[in-house]
């Protein structure tokens, strides 16, 4: 029974690939930080100003939607 588990635990790959995942979604997050503490904040209106424009066109479409099924 021990041997199975430790045949187990070292040959099969079962969870290799959500270990990997975990540490690029830790890599990505490290990254941001960094450039979000090197550009001290000045991203931060570009990046709301893309999400405000992306809204106004959703709702835009959102109108022509219902206008046109009415």
């Amino acid at each position: 029974m021990l041997a199975n588990t430790l045949y187990r635990f070292i040959y099969e790959e079962d969870g290799q690939g959500i270990t990997e995942y975990g540490a690029i979604l830790a890599f990505v997050a490290i990254l941001v930080a960094l450039v979000f503490g090197i550009t001290k904040g000045a991203l931060t209106g570009a990046i709301s100003a893309a999400f405000s424009s992306v809204v106004k066109q959703l709702n835009n479409l959102s109108s022509a939607a219902s206008l046109a099924s009415s």
